[in-house]
């Protein structure tokens, strides 16, 4: 089985909590490459979600299709920083349910091709 040293987080955002995500990343080293820290993207992107029956959403209601501007998060962090890292995103995340895509990386930018 391959094992990784990096992997690339994508998290869907509302813009108002953006700074305080960005700063919750910054405090748990994610985006460190190489010499370089606070290496981060983000993007304005379009969603949308339906909650469920049971469910308490941060926008929206129950049963009907919401649609929203957010910010798309781009960051790369280690496999030692990862657990740490998810729970600092959920901690000041507003929803219910966050959207953090986890995308193992094959080589990261730091690493040479052997």
């Amino acid at each position: 089985m391959m094992e990784f040293s990096h992997y690339k987080l994508e998290i869907y955002v509302p813009e108002s909590h953006f700074e305080a995500l960005r700063a919750a990343l910054f405090r748990v080293d994610a985006g460190h490459i190489g010499n370089y820290d606070r290496c981060l993207s983000w993007s304005p992107v379009r969603s949308c979600w339906r909650p469920l029956a049971g469910t308490h959403p941060y926008q929206g209601t129950e049963g009907a299709l919401e649609e929203t501007d957010e910010i798309k998060i781009e960051v790369t962090v280690t496999t030692q920083r990862l657990a740490e890292t998810l729970n600092a995103v959920r901690a000041v995340h507003p929803y219910e349910e966050p959207v953090i895509q986890v995308i193992p990386l094959i080589l990261s930018t730091n690493e040479k091709n052997g």
